[in-house]
C-alpha cells in the first residue's frame, strides 16, 4: 500500500526551533536599541557587551579579562573558529559519543577529524574515566571537546568529573573545548558549572558560549568564545580580523 505525504505533514526534524517564548527583557533591549548607523564593531566585539559577559561569568567565580573574550557570530562561529585555530591537517579532536553532529563539520573544515569516545544510555552517557579516555588518544590528539551538558544525552558534569578530565587534558597536553551553551539546564537539584571554574587548568581552557539556549533567541546569533590562553586568543583574533577584512574587501569591489 502506498501512501502519500503533503509537505504540511513532514516533521522538521533538521533544525530544533525553540518554543519558549524569548524573554521581555530580551526585546526590550531590542526596542531601545537606537543607534543611527550599525556600524562594524571591534574585532573582539562590542565592549558593553563584553563588559556584561565579564559581570555574568563574576558570579561563577571566573574572572575575566575583555582580552580572554570573543563574540562571535553564535556559537557555531565560535566552534568552527576554534577547530580552524587549533587542528592541523589529520589533527583529531575527542568528543563523546552520542554528539552534536555538527562537530565532525567544523572538524573536517578545519582538516581534522572527530574521534569518539563511545558512551552507553546504560551508564547515563557517563565518560569522565581517565582509562577511558586515554584509551582513545593518539599522537595526532590536540583536544578534548565537551558539549555541557550534554546534547543529545543530557549527561552533566560534576566539577570532580571535570577535574579528572582536566587533568586527563594536562597530561597529554592537549586543549579542552568547553561547549557550555546549555549551562544553566540542569535539574533535579544540580548547580551549574563550568570548566573555566577550575583555575589550575585555565591555560588549557576553551568556552563557546552563546545567547541562543539561554535566552530562547537562537536567530540572535550571539556566540562567544572565551579563553585565559594567549596564544590560542592571539591565533583566533587573527581569523576573526581576516574575516572583516575579507567582508570589507567584497563591499569595496
Amino acid at each position: 500500500e502506498i501512501y502519500t505525504l503533503s509537505l504540511h505533514d513532514a516533521l522538521p526534524i533538521c533544525q530544533v526551533q525553540p518554543d519558549v517564548e524569548t524573554p521581555p527583557c530580551f526585546m526590550e533591549a531590542i526596542r531601545k536599541f537606537d543607534e543611527k548607523v550599525i556600524a562594524y564593531a571591534e574585532s573582539g566585539g562590542r565592549p558593553e557587551l563584553i563588559e556584561s559577559v565579564i559581570d555574568y561569568y563574576k558570579g561563577y567565580d571566573i574572572d575575566l579579562d575583555a582580552s580572554d573574550i570573543i563574540v562571535t557570530n553564535g556559537g557555531s562561529e565560535a566552534l568552527s573558529m576554534t577547530f580552524i585555530t587549533l587542528l592541523d591537517e589529520g589533527d583529531e579532536v575527542l568528543v563523546p559519543e552520542p554528539y552534536y553532529t555538527n562537530y565532525s563539520t567544523f572538524a573536517l573544515m578545519a582538516g581534522g577529524v572527530v574521534k569518539p569516545i563511545t558512551t552507553s544510555a546504560k551508564d547515563g552517557y557517563a565518560y569522565a574515566d581517565a582509562a577511558k579516555i586515554e584509551a582513545c588518544i593518539t599522537p595526532k590528539t590536540r583536544a578534548i571537546c565537551c558539549l555541557e551538558p550534554g546534547n543529545p544525552t543530557g549527561n552533566v558534569l560534576t566539577i570532580e568529573e571535570m577535574k579528572v578530565i582536566a587533568e586527563v587534558a594536562k597530561k597529554h597536553d592537549l586543549m579542552i573545548i568547553a561547549d557550555e551553551v546549555y549551562r544553566e539546564f540542569v535539574y533535579d537539584g544540580r548547580t551549574p558549572a563550568s570548566f573555566g571554574q577550575l583555575k589550575e587548568y585555565e591555560d588549557r581552557v576553551i568556552i563557546i558560549d552563546s545567547v541562543s539556549k539561554r535566552f530562547s533567541a537562537c536567530g540572535a546569533r550571539i556566540g562567544l568564545c572565551i579563553s585565559k590562553n594567549k596564544e590560542f586568543m592571539s591565533g583566533i583574533m587573527k581569523i576573526t580580523t581576516w574575516q572583516i577584512g575579507r567582508a570589507s574587501c567584497r563591499e569595496r569591489v
